[in-house]
């Protein structure tokens, strides 16, 4: 039985609640082992290889290969789950947030220096 969920209704923005925990458990826990130094060279060596050994859709292993952070967060992801993908790739969470609105890491900077969300997004 589904719950109503008023809460979902954000433009722009995918709510992380239970349902989504669950979805994305696999993917979070994946992301949670990068915190590891042999997890990351194993990942790093062989990306495809070591997501098998995860019980992931093969939508989120693709999303991870993609480095499509908006996938994952659509397929489950927690972005500080996520956050762990661009720690392993060397990038800074502005970049990655960058990277996710489709502006370049000093954009973003500069947006959020400013105040915030870019108005196109539904929101002021």
């Amino acid at each position: 039985m589904s719950l109503e969920k008023p809460y979902l209704d954000v433009p722009g923005t995918t709510i992380f609640d239970a349902e989504q925990s669950r979805r994305g458990y696999a993917l979070n826990q994946f992301c949670m082992s990068l915190m590891k130094a042999d997890n990351r060279a194993r990942f790093k060596a062989d990306e495809r290889a070591y997501l098998e050994e995860w019980p992931m859709s093969e939508d989120q292993k693709q999303a991870v290969l993609a480095r499509d952070l908006n996938r994952c967060i659509a397929l489950g992801g927690n972005i500080y789950f996520l956050a762990k993908i661009g720690a392993t790739d060397g990038k800074s969470f502005q970049q990655m947030a960058g990277s996710m609105t489709g502006m370049s890491e000093d954009a973003y900077r500069a947006m959020m220096v400013a105040g915030g969300r870019d108005p196109r997004w539904g929101r002021t």
